[in-house]
């Protein structure tokens, strides 16, 4: 079942992991301008930039993802795959019609839906499981031959022999990173993955805390305040920081804010606010401290795959799990399909005694 399942996928795997060894150190390669400025957390500088980029004559964006400590502009989200990046001003740096012309969004895109939508994310989410399945029983079929260990990067040659003791040996090495990277980005898109860390009704207590309040399908206002709705932000939350704007969608007439406070992980943080379309009145706001500690754990997951903490020893060594994985997966399927297999020697026919 091991090498059935890693020949057929195999290179899915391993797609996945060298795209996500690149976007885990996506912020470093961006080159655009302003891209290395450091953070502004002056309120009244985001006041007026989120006003600004609001009131753009062409419309506004449908959502906002805020500049952080590690990377300076903002990001604009259009229809249609139409997007830009702002500085911290609120001034467009640059425009892009396509996610194609944006390398940064289409690996994105193809490590998170292999260009397919939805249909791609259950299929990422089946190759992650089937992962865990090769993680846990190539140690199992490891511990048999335990005593032959030869770490090595790369098999000595390219026949098959090589490549499965290569595969054998560097898999135990990197089962714990594997683990983690594959179980953490499985239960993205499989909810129910998340029980087998956190318990049974770990998924509906998930669902609760993110589920939006319910409210009247609402018309955006033309001339919201914009300012008064970041500081009623920071005067319910003043600890934390804004981290994106998303406007209504799904039929539900408000307006939805991310806040990170500074006890967490998550990069656009759990602490959310929803205003009414029409007014900007503030309807509901949670606070992520106080929510149920499955949903706290949950948020934990998408910065440990993604190495949004730790710093850069950390960024190196998922960097690691994903040449890992790209390594392991590639070869399978190149000594499954193309590999040599070393032929058996045939048993000596045994010899009958000729009756005397």
């Amino acid at each position: 079942m091991h090498r059935w399942a890693g020949g057929l996928i195999g290179l899915v795997l391993a797609l996945m992991g060298l795209s996500g060894a690149i976007l885990v150190h996506r912020d470093a390669w961006i080159m655009v301008p302003h891209a290395r400025d450091a953070k502004i957390h002056d309120v009244g500088t985001i006041e007026r930039a989120t006003a600004r980029i609001m009131s753009d004559p062409a419309g506004p964006p449908a959502s906002i993802i805020y500049a952080d400590d590690g990377f300076g502009l903002s990001r604009l989200t259009y229809k249609d795959g139409v997007g830009a990046y702002a500085d911290q001003a609120g001034v467009i740096v640059t425009r892009w019609d396509s996610q194609w012309q944006r390398p940064e969004l289409w690996l994105f895109d193809f490590h998170h839906h292999l260009f397919a939508g939805d249909t791609g994310e259950w299929v990422i989410a089946a190759a992650g499981m089937c992962g865990l399945f090769f993680v846990l029983s190539g140690v199992i079929l490891w511990w048999r031959q335990r005593r032959l260990f030869e770490f090595r990067l790369f098999p000595r040659r390219l026949s098959r022999p090589s490549i499965v003791r290569h595969h054998r040996d560097l898999g135990i090495v990197a089962a714990p990173l594997l683990l983690l990277s594959l179980y953490t980005g499985t239960t993205f898109v499989a909810r129910p993955m998340t029980a087998l860390a956190l318990g049974p009704g770990a998924p509906a207590a998930i669902e609760r805390a993110s589920k939006p309040p319910k409210a009247p399908r609402l018309d955006l206002a033309p001339q919201l305040d914009w300012a008064r709705i970041v500081r009623t932000a920071y005067a319910r939350f003043p600890q934390a920081e804004l981290r994106s704007i998303a406007l209504p969608r799904n039929g539900n007439g408000l307006i939805t804010l991310r806040m990170r406070q500074p006890e967490e992980w998550l990069p656009n943080g759990r602490t959310m606010l929803w205003f009414a379309a029409n007014t900007g009145r503030l309807v509901e706001a949670r606070d992520a401290r106080t929510q149920d500690w499955r949903s706290r754990a949950f948020n934990l997951f998408y910065p440990l795959h993604a190495a949004k903490v730790g710093g850069l020893a950390y960024r190196l060594l998922m960097t690691l799990s994903g040449l890992a994985l790209a390594t392991l997966g590639g070869l399978a399927v190149w000594s499954f399909w193309f590999g040599k297999r070393r032929q058996r020697p045939q048993p000596k026919p045994i010899r009958q005694r000729q009756p005397i």
